[in-house]
């Protein structure tokens, strides 16, 4: 690992390789479930990443497990990436007011930015095959036994705008509906699907083009929440420290070094059911209808690698590539947002439900103010839950933040609830699908209560068990919510709890507070702000409606909810006696 940038997928299973953290699975595996199983097992175990060589019924290895742990992901991003973003942040602290010092002081700097962009090659790996498509021969993956068929998990969706040409890469899952045809599911808020609404009122196709494998850095740059009009492409030029080479091709130039590129268009006002599907969240997205991919040309390289990944309940590989994407951006955020200090979203609840920040409170309720903006910059504006404090505290630490929060909330002022607001796509919590609510829970100044640390008293009225989270935080386990859907309220009005500033009212307390992950998990995955905020109303007199005693938020799984995702008995039974035959080395057990 150091600052030489991975082209190619190729360098990157060679580093892997030299490493020791790539197995090379030699038995028959099936695409559909086994493959997706003996992946989870793996990375549950920290295993390493797997090349499956021998998939039935294509001609095509599979790799899975790239960025399986944090270790993985640095050695393809490299070091690089993050020296860069603390040089411009320091650059653009230092340079006003500029002189000749300070600007030769940047030089290397200045070199690194003109090296940004694309170059165009005549010949590439990309060009080696040409072939009418026939997606049903490639190892697309089937993860989960209730997923409605195969799903391209990693790939890089190219289109550009249809009026001003400015591009966006984007990674939207793709469900084979036949040997030409896929789903594209441009959630909102993407850059994809405001490029397909821009052509959809000219009532014109959009051109796309998907990519599979190539550099690395073009899948970081997919991902990145970046403002709309700038080009990953530029980003991923800036992470590889080169200008990326593309092959002239019409609509879209091709990534020389992929392993893969369908080409086609995807119809105007054309929609089509896709799903159900095994989502990052921990739950089975539903069927709804998406636009359709019309794959005309597939171009590869002659001996074509099949990059893929399994999502599911947290923690898998796009929380290690999530957890690197923010540390990346992290210094960026007080450069855009200048009362933002530090901000940081939490993985185990998929992202977009729960972040913190420490921002600045220089005059009463700035920290809104700072609220607001984090709310407003792109994909930051899908967060659900926005923890605000002007304490300093290591946000990763989430059992630290919670103290500061429970420390000095008063919720009959400091709760924040915004209904009728957008939300995940992916996030099931509201009354429909785009569609939610929005929280905001202050913490500022000193503290102003000690919290309690042990509980010595019985369950509340229709509970049936009480445990300690941390201090200040209870985790009550009730009946099902369609037996007892009142029972939050009722559990907010209960005297007992009056010490306790939180209470998150649960199906199983001993599993929610088994570990962190499982308590954030649990807590912000099942709840939408509007519906599952509870406790006894405090109104002002000025349209704010607050909460006295403790916040009670009911994380139950409600009747409308998706169900979380499990292991069909079939594949794990299949997995389990096979297991000895991949020769992987880690346990079969994990999972």
């Amino acid at each position: 690992m150091g600052d030489r940038p991975v082209r190619n997928l190729r360098e990157q299973l060679a580093l892997l390789r030299a490493r020791g953290d790539l197995f090379e699975v030699r038995a028959e595996v099936d695409a559909r479930l086994e493959i997706a199983e003996i992946h989870r097992r793996t990375i549950a175990a920290g295993g390493p990443a797997l090349l499956f060589r021998n998939v039935r019924g294509s001609d095509f290895p599979v790799v899975t497990n790239l960025y399986g742990t944090p270790e993985r992901v640095r050695l393809a991003f490299g070091e690089r990436p993050l020296k860069l973003v603390e040089r411009a942040v320091r650059a653009a602290e230092t340079l006003l007011p500029p002189s000749l010092g300070k600007l030769w002081s940047l030089r290397g700097l200045a070199r690194d930015l003109l090296r940004i962009g694309a170059r165009r090659v005549r010949r590439g790996p990309i060009l080696e095959v040409s072939e009418a498509p026939h997606l049903d021969r490639l190892p697309v993956l089937t993860c989960w036994q209730a997923d409605g068929g195969p799903f391209v998990t990693l790939p890089l969706v190219f289109t550009e705008h249809p009026k001003t040409r400015k591009s966006n890469l984007g990674m939207y899952r793709l469900q084979i509906h036949g040997p030409a045809l896929t789903g594209m599911h441009f959630q909102i808020g993407k850059g994809g699907g405001f490029h397909l609404h821009a052509a959809e009122e000219a009532g014109r196709a959009l051109p796309v083009t998907v990519f599979l494998g190539g550099p690395p850095a073009l899948t970081l740059a997919a991902i990145a929440p970046l403002p709309e009009d700038v080009p990953e492409i530029l980003l991923a030029s800036l992470l590889l420290g080169e200008k990326l080479p593309r092959v002239a091709h019409e609509p879209h130039p091709l990534v020389a070094e992929a392993e893969f590129a369908l080409t086609g268009r995807v119809a105007p006002g054309v929609r089509r059911p896709e799903g159900p599907f095994g989502d990052h969240y921990g739950y089975l997205s539903l069927r709804h209808d998406y636009p359709v991919f019309e794959v005309e040309r597939v171009f590869r390289r002659r001996d074509a690698i099949w990059p893929a990944t399994v999502v599911g309940r947290p923690r898998q590989e796009d929380y290690h590539i999530g957890e690197y994407l923010q540390e990346l951006l992290a210094p960026l955020f007080p450069l855009v947002m200048p009362a933002v200090r530090s901000l940081w979203s939490y993985g185990e609840t998929g992202f977009h439900s729960l972040a913190a920040a420490v921002v600045r409170d220089r005059y009463p309720r700035e920290a809104l103010a700072s609220a607001f903006r984090i709310l407003g910059e792109g994909q930051l504006s899908l967060t659900k839950v926005l923890l605000v404090t002007d304490r300093t505290v290591d946000l990763r630490d989430f059992r630290a933040v919670l103290r500061v929060l429970l420390e000095r909330l008063d919720a009959r002022r400091d709760l924040f609830v915004f209904p009728g607001t957008s939300q995940d796509t992916l996030d099931y919590t509201g009354p429909r699908v785009n569609e939610g609510s929005k929280a905001v829970l202050l913490a500022l100044g000193e503290a102003r209560r000690v919290l309690p640390e042990r509980y010595e008293g019985g369950p509340p009225p229709g509970a049936r068990r009480v445990e300690v989270f941390a201090p200040g935080a209870l985790v009550v386990e009730g009946e099902r919510f369609a037996a007892a859907p009142d029972l939050a309220d009722r559990v907010a009005a209960w005297p007992g709890l009056d010490p306790w500033p939180l209470a998150v009212l649960v199906d199983d307390a001993v599993e929610a507070t088994r570990s962190v992950e499982l308590f954030l998990w649990t807590t912000f995955t099942r709840m939408t702000p509007a519906a599952d905020l509870h406790g006894r109303e405090v109104r002002d007199g000025r349209f704010h409606t607050g909460l006295a005693g403790p916040v009670v938020i009911d994380a139950r799984m409600k009747p409308s909810y998706p169900p979380v995702l499990e292991v069909d008995d079939e594949t794990r039974d299949l997995v389990d006696r096979r297991w000895t035959e991949y020769g992987i080395p880690v346990p079969k057990e994990c999972s």
